[in-house]
């Protein structure tokens, strides 16, 4: 049996609040009450428009009835042409069951933003990006998000599917283990910002995890945008030479933040921006679950991308994303400026930088950057304190490995996110150690900007540059490695960065 109804969302509506801010409340759409036979389905269509200006989230109740196998969902919207300059039309979409749509996501199961235009859910299985689970009877909501409306406003039709019978069994998650066989304390590589085929990436884990292995990755770490899914798909890819641990990216309409590293299954709600108030509290849900917030591409260009929440909160801020441009070197000259700010704090925190590929499909480079950071064992605990601790840098590839250290008179020595405690006239000296890096030319960063460049290292990309300083010249010390360029003063292309060491008791 098939049933076909029509009906203009928009005619019946109403404001409620989910937690953070006010989102919009679409008429519901209610199935037959019993249970028919096995295979039968049920279908519903309904269209609307989004005017200018809708809430970020729009939400469409649907009366699920007992005795329903699967639920699919199909949508399309209309893409009319914009003039230049304006944004067009795009809507996501994503599901919440019985339990509701209250902030926080108990209810969730599944997002695919714009990715696709239809999905299914069975209690055995279910559309990347969504969660098996049963189908229990009761209101549950299609939740469409109107990232951008175009003047003439977004026309949109949503078609729903109910197939009853008798549903399959939930299989039980398995994930992959918080460690890996490792080499004790030594330098490990990774990428915590991939996108697999359960957001809108076009990669399978098995893929992913292969691509990782031959960019000489050590760990990994999943951020599919704002949804957990995918976690139950890599433990037959981990193995004891790659550490996969497990993540979000957290993808608001105010900047984008990569949970990283949280207990298996945790989802992080996504449906606030920085006005509301409400991502302290989902920085706290990250940190309660293991994980580290790590802010992402803070300069980015693309809508909603571009960190609007502070990082009073943050971990780790991810200051090269992908192939190297001028956002990245915004972000890092960003950064840089906070790592005063540190220097004057009684606490002496500071924020360490991060570099990650966020590959979604060919030919992203997993890998291209990576960081590298000196942990206790390949382990999920060891690698994100390595990561908090800021003893790290950041390659362009496996190929780039580095050294780099600082000494005072007496023999003493620190290392990348280390102190060095030395009397402000001491002298100090700064060592930096390279292979891997053709023709590039190194640069020691200080809290009073670039005060030495070295000569271009030959092709064979292996050399060893010293400078001498004092505490008192320099409150910290950091290395670059810069490709050459061809416009004059503007520097070239990372190859490489560390965080910084910094000078003085």
């Amino acid at each position: 049996m098939c049933e076909d109804e029509r009906d203009n969302g928009m005619a019946r509506r109403a404001l409620f609040v989910t937690g953070a801010a006010a989102a919009l409340t679409l008429g519901g759409v209610t199935f037959a009450s019993g249970a028919g036979a096995a295979g039968r389905t049920e279908t519903r269509t309904v269209s609307g428009t989004l005017p200018v200006g809708a809430p970020d989230f729009v939400y469409l109740p649907v009366e699920i009835p007992p005795g329903v196998r699967e639920i699919h969902v199909a949508y399309a919207y209309e893409r009319p042409s914009v003039p230049a300059g304006t944004a067009g039309n795009a809507l996501d979409i994503g599901l919440f069951d019985e339990r509701g749509t209250e902030l926080g996501g108990e209810g969730f199961r599944g997002w695919s933003g714009g990715a696709r235009t239809e999905f299914f859910v069975r209690a055995d299985d279910a559309t990347p990006g969504y969660v098996p689970g049963r189908i229990r009877p009761g209101t549950w909501h299609l939740a469409l998000g109107p990232y951008t409306v175009a003047p003439q406003g977004l026309s949109y039709e949503v078609t729903l599917t109910l197939t009853y019978g008798e549903q399959a069994a939930t299989p039980a998650p398995v994930y992959p283990p918080s460690r890996a066989k490792g080499r004790g304390r030594a330098w490990y590589r990774g990428d915590c910002h991939l996108h697999s085929w359960y957001s809108d990436g076009r990669r399978t884990p098995a893929e992913i995890a292969a691509l990782a292995r031959a960019a000489g990755l050590d760990f990994i770490n999943s951020s599919d945008h704002n949804t957990h899914s995918s976690h139950p798909h890599w433990a037959d890819q981990a193995g004891d030479d790659l550490l996969i641990m497990l993540g979000e990216e957290v993808t608001t309409r105010n900047g984008h933040v990569v949970a990283l590293g949280t207990d298996p299954g945790t989802f992080v709600d996504w449906r606030y921006r920085a006005r509301d108030n409400r991502f302290g509290r989902f920085a706290r849900r990250i940190r309660r679950a293991g994980g580290l917030v790590v802010p992402a591409h803070p300069h980015a260009t693309c809508i909603g991308c571009g960190w609007k929440f502070g990082f009073g909160e943050a971990d780790a801020v991810e200051v090269w994303n992908g192939p190297y441009t001028p956002d990245d070197e915004v972000a890092l000259a960003e950064w840089d400026n906070t790592l005063v700010a540190s220097v004057r704090s009684e606490s002496r925190a500071w924020l360490p930088a991060m570099g990650n590929s966020d590959a979604h499909r060919d030919p992203d480079a997993v890998g291209t950057p990576q960081t590298v950071v000196l942990a206790d064992d390949l382990t999920r605990e060891a690698v994100q304190e390595g990561i908090r601790a800021g003893r790290s840098y950041v390659a362009e590839s496996k190929s780039v490995v580095l050294a780099f250290t600082v000494s005072g008179p007496s023999g003493e020595h620190a290392g990348i996110g280390g102190r060095l405690k030395a009397a402000a006239d001491a002298p100090v000296t700064v060592r930096l150690e390279v292979t891997g890096a053709p023709r590039c030319t190194a640069r020691f960063v200080t809290d009073e900007g670039v005060l030495f460049t070295s000569d271009v290292l030959p092709v064979s990309g292996s050399g060893t540059v010293e400078w001498r300083t004092t505490a008192q010249y320099a409150a910290y010390v950091r290395a670059e490695l810069r490709h050459e360029t061809a416009a004059g003063p503007v520097p070239g292309a990372l190859a490489a960065f560390t965080n910084p060491i910094f000078l003085g008791t």
